[in-house]
């Protein structure tokens, strides 16, 4: 039996004319479990934590403060560390559940020959492009609600000079080039580390690729973190007010004083 590497998903089964391929359909065993899990611990929290409840809310606790080291304390961190929590801890476990022992052996037959019925779902570009996708468009919504959509679209397109126009051609490169940057490095590491481990599992199947393996494991938790991070550096960069406005908000209040002593 050869080894077969494909850089697309494999159909499990059709839903009509809907393709279920083996990412997708771990994808929703994933979301059923935390879904699951959330309502689990929200019914079962008690005043005495158990072993369970307790490592919750250590991993919980840990995560919200270094969410408030990096965007700082107050409200901003609390509207955004639901996202970033619910990324890092999704893309940890999806990373994770490939390494379970035994399940590369488990294949299916989908009408046109024997697929595998596990593989990473970080492995399917679509996932983590749809991901990417969403973290870009929070990111640009919150900077029109932090610096309004004037300010917002000037940073863009400035016409007051060719070099003010040259920086803000590279500005939206640069918005762009985040979607290239966050979904290649999650797509392409993890991507990577499942076909190495299977291309030394092919060649060696004993003792050698364990250390692989192992990296494969780091591999999927920096990755996780790398990502949630990038995606909390992005909104942080996002909610501060820019100078030209921050500028005009201390003229009006420079303002307000001038005509509250002359009263």
């Amino acid at each position: 039996m050869g080894l077969n590497i494909s850089l697309a998903p494999e159909v499990l089964f059709y839903i009509g004319t809907f393709p279920v391929s083996n990412t997708f359909f771990w994808f929703i065993i994933v979301w059923l479990i935390f879904i699951i899990g959330a309502l689990f611990l929200k019914n079962n929290l008690k005043m005495v934590p158990g072993k369970m409840q307790n490592l919750t809310e250590m991993a919980i606790s840990g995560a919200y403060d270094f969410t408030e080291s990096i965007i700082g304390k107050g409200k901003r961190a609390e509207r955004v560390f639901p996202l970033v929590a619910t990324m890092f801890f999704f893309i940890l476990i999806c990373n994770l559940i490939p390494y379970i022992p035994g399940q590369a052996a488990i294949t299916i037959y989908n009408g046109q020959g024997m697929v595998p019925l596990f593989r990473s779902i970080m492995a399917d570009y679509g996932l983590v492009f749809v991901m990417t996708i969403t973290t870009v468009i929070t990111v640009q919504i919150i900077t029109i609600a932090v610096s309004g959509p004037f300010l917002y679209f000037k940073k863009f397109i400035n016409l007051k000079s060719p070099l003010k126009f040259f920086l803000g051609v590279m500005d939206l490169i640069g918005e762009v080039a985040k979607i290239v940057s966050l979904s290649f490095r999650l797509f392409g590491n993890i991507f990577a580390g499942e076909v190495l481990t299977a291309v030394m599992l092919f060649l060696m199947p004993f003792i050698v690729p364990l250390p692989f393996a192992f990296l494969g494991l780091l591999t999927a938790t920096v990755q996780a973190f790398v990502f949630s991070v990038l995606t909390l550096v992005f909104i942080s960069m996002a909610t501060e007010i820019p100078e030209e406005k921050l500028k005009k908000k201390e003229k009006k209040m420079k303002t307000n004083q001038e005509i509250g002593q002359e009263v």
